[in-house]
């Protein structure tokens, strides 16, 4: 039986937060620890120049997530973990995986739908600051994925179109060139959402985040800035429509979640219940921060962590695409 191989990608365009810990990268280290197949975890950098434009942002980005993963433990001798852009063979595979790709199926991408909609509603000409980044960021995600032929790939519901498009390609190249990839299939992470301080979504595109690694004043400022209904201290609270409830039992221990269950049935105050709140991220979190802080500051450790990992995940790319390259007539005379 075929090892499973899961690979996740981290864009790098922003800040990583709490959500962002609970929703991936929390669970994507817990399963690389289980020795359960191959893991891929690497650094979009890339496909964050599709939206950005901001030298310095993908760079500062590309550090603090870097940072982050690390500080949290990720073993790099259990996975993979790699820069987007140091595995030359990922834009090379893109270009031939674009030569059989029809723009037809491009066409269907929702990404692309909803911007050209957007457009039209608001006037303006259907491609209007439409670049082919967004037109065929599918193509590179399949790159991503077929480079080393993931078997499992975690994505949210917004991804699955997207993970089924690598499936068409990868049926496609290997119809016209022989088999050479495996189809993936898409993983979904049922795990719930973190709601951010407004009570949507939690996600920079809101501004309504908490980032992962506050210092613990600014941590306890934006805890306390999280939105409550105007229930006193010792009228019962409902558990299930709390933002503050749902952040605790995304951090809490089933004994904790129970606990606070019973006091917000109690009717705890929404200041002690945003305090304990506090307590709680903050002593998960404390020793990762010190080590987040050390690796932010001397980022040569990850730059070293980086390039250790881009020679492994090109110790699998270069033989497929020698290989790729002879299947499509690409190679010497």
């Amino acid at each position: 039986m075929a090892v499973k191989t899961t690979l996740t990608g981290i864009t790098t365009t922003g800040t990583p937060h709490l959500g962002n810990y609970v929703g991936a990268i929390r669970p994507s280290i817990a399963a690389s620890n289980t020795g359960n197949g191959d893991y891929y975890f690497f650094l979009a950098d890339y496909h964050a120049l599709i939206k950005c434009q901001e030298p310095e942002l993908v760079h500062k980005s590309t550090r603090e997530i870097a940072a982050t993963w690390l500080a949290l433990g990720l073993d790099t001798d259990k996975a993979v973990f790699y820069r987007q852009s140091d595995v030359p063979e990922i834009p090379e595979l893109t270009w031939l995986l674009t030569c059989i790709t029809a723009k037809g199926l491009m066409n269907r991408a929702h990404a692309y739908k909803d911007t050209v909609q957007k457009n039209l509603d608001d006037g303006e000409d259907p491609d209007f600051a439409i670049n082919m980044g967004l037109f065929s960021y599918p193509i590179l995600m399949a790159a991503d994925i077929l480079m080393f032929n993931a078997t499992d790939v975690p994505v949210g519901r917004d991804q699955i179109q997207h993970l089924e498009m690598a499936r068409d390609i990868a049926a496609r190249f290997n119809h016209i060139y022989g088999e050479h990839f495996r189809l993936p299939e898409a993983r979904i992470d049922y795990v719930a959402v973190l709601q951010g301080l407004d009570g949507r979504k939690m996600s920079k595109s809101y501004n309504n985040t908490i980032p992962l690694f506050l210092g613990e004043k600014q941590l306890r400022k934006h805890i306390n800035k999280i939105k409550t209904n105007l229930l006193e201290p010792g009228e019962p609270k409902d558990p299930n429509d709390s933002t503050v409830f749902q952040v605790w039992q995304a951090f809490a221990s089933e004994e904790q979640t129970e606990y606070m269950r019973k006091e917000f049935e109690n009717g705890i105050a929404w200041g002690e219940a945003k305090k304990q709140l506090f307590e709680l991220v903050n002593g998960q979190l404390g020793e990762a921060r010190e080590r987040y802080n050390e690796l932010v500051v001397n980022s040569h450790q990850i730059e070293a962590v980086l390039r250790q990992g881009a020679e492994k995940a090109r110790a699998k790319a270069q033989p497929l695409m020698q290989k790729l390259r002879k299947a499509v007539g690409i190679y010497g005379l």
